[in-house]
């Protein structure tokens, strides 16, 4: 599992730009006014090798009773029970307050690991910035300018080791052969996942209540169908951000987003009884971002009528038409309908994420390719494809080197993928296209 990072602090400390350089995006919004962030963000970054999963979280008042500070407390409070680690963000600028001081007191009684940094450091001195925080009691303080990096890659590194050693010693993986392909159930709350996990089980392996947020964390379960060997993952539903506010509520987003990132195949399981939501987009686009092979159940098909089911299947081809790569199948997981073809998509899915493809035979198929149709000419420049290699698996990367590449448009990039995707019979699969351009032996190097 990816370690988790919690970011922590009151309003206006730079949560956010740290979360944004992190994440090496800009997601989160910052601006110099107080309390912008509410609800806790998520995002995944990477320092080398070394991949993690980072939350944002809003000004963070922990004896808040009522109103929206309550609520962004909530949150707060969610996102430390997640983290393997908490960074704890206070202003070098403004000095130790008594706000720091609460926060302090519940993340020490959390007993989460805590990383007490002071962002906004930048042009002073190390023993002036950090002489008054040494009250809080956590230790040496790391110091950083969140705005222009300094120190930042420092303390991810010690992040990361802090919540490595957290973490039990690592049992052997098992033999792939028993632990076979490794299926995410996901969707939003109340689809059916649970359902469908004990409907394929035969058993009541795992709780089905019709109530939102029934399932608390992701669970694997091995077992064996048709002689082939799966690994299980029942996920908590995802809930858009702005309801992710019961105390009730113990599902993990990180545990969700987890087991994406380490499926093998990932089951997006829909409900036909509702509209295809904003929240079944986002999802599905984290599965595709995320590179998954991925298998589209709709749930709960039966005794819906045709106008029903054509306005369900309509809407899909509008909301979901990025998802071509992969099979839909209409099935009642309480009734056992269609589980049979369903099962045999998440086979086929598979087979395709991790299908072979040998250079011979995709440099053929990137010179037929060509032959039907020559990437357009950028002025005086053509782009010249020469040979294709297969650069990895779930998903499947086909690197194409040749001149002049990075002429070539999206246009005739997914021309390619379709052409590849065709002569391989890839289904259910994203396919990613990389371009490596050789060097101009004709331009002299500047010196």
């Amino acid at each position: 599992m990816k370690p988790v990072i919690a970011l922590v602090g009151r309003p206006n400390v730079g949560k956010s730009t740290l979360f944004n350089r992190l994440t090496r995006s800009r997601d989160a919004l910052v601006a110099d006014l107080p309390g912008l962030t509410r609800d806790r963000h998520y995002g995944e970054g990477r320092i080398g090798e070394r991949p993690f999963l980072v939350i944002d979280t809003g000004g963070f008042e922990p004896v808040a009773k009522d109103g929206i500070m309550h609520e962004m407390a909530k949150q707060t409070k969610q996102a430390v029970a997640e983290a393997d680690v908490v960074v704890f963000i206070v202003d070098g600028r403004q000095g130790l307050t008594p706000h720091d001081k609460t926060i302090t007191d519940f993340l020490r009684k959390s007993g989460r690991p805590v990383m007490l940094v002071v962002n906004k450091a930048e042009g002073m001195k190390y023993t002036t910035v950090t002489a008054d925080f040494y009250e809080l009691g956590l230790g040496d303080p790391y110091v950083i300018s969140a705005a222009h990096g300094d120190g930042v890659m420092d303390l991810v590194n010690e992040a990361l080791d802090a919540a490595f050693a957290q973490r039990p010693a690592e049992e052997a993986a098992p033999d792939p052969a028993t632990r076979g392909i490794k299926l995410a159930i996901v969707g939003r709350p109340n689809v059916g996942k649970s359902t469908l996990v004990n409907t394929l089980l035969g058993e009541e392996r795992v709780i089905a209540f019709d109530m939102p947020g029934t399932t608390r964390d992701s669970i694997e379960i091995p077992f064996e169908r048709d002689g082939k060997h799966y690994t299980l993952v029942d996920t908590a539903g995802i809930r858009r951000r702005g309801k992710v506010f019961e105390a009730i509520e113990k599902f993990s987003v990180v545990k969700t987003l987890q087991s994406i990132s380490e499926a093998n195949v990932v089951l997006l399981l829909l409900d036909a009884q509702q509209d295809i939501s904003e929240q079944d987009a986002h999802i599905a686009g984290f599965i595709l971002e995320s590179g998954r092979a991925l298998v589209v159940g709709v749930n709960k098909w039966d005794g819906l009528d045709n106008d029903r089911r054509n306005q369900i299947k309509m809407d899909m081809e509008r909301k979901l038409n990025f998802l071509f790569f992969a099979k839909f199948h209409f099935i009642s997981a309480l009734n056992n309908s269609g589980i049979g073809p369903l099962m045999k998509s998440v086979d086929a899915a598979y087979a395709a994420a991790m299908a072979k493809l040998s250079t011979p035979r995709l440099t053929r198929a990137l010179i037929e390719a060509v032959e039907h149709q020559q990437p357009r000419r950028k002025g005086s420049i053509r782009p010249k494809l020469r040979y294709a290699h297969q650069g990895g698996q779930n998903p499947p990367v086909v690197v194409i080197h040749g001149n002049a590449l990075e002429a070539i448009d999206d246009n005739y990039k997914r021309y390619l993928e379709k052409h590849f995707r065709e002569t391989f019979s890839l289904v259910g699969t994203p396919l990613r296209i990389e371009l490596r351009s050789g060097k101009n032996p004709f331009v002299r190097e500047e010196r």
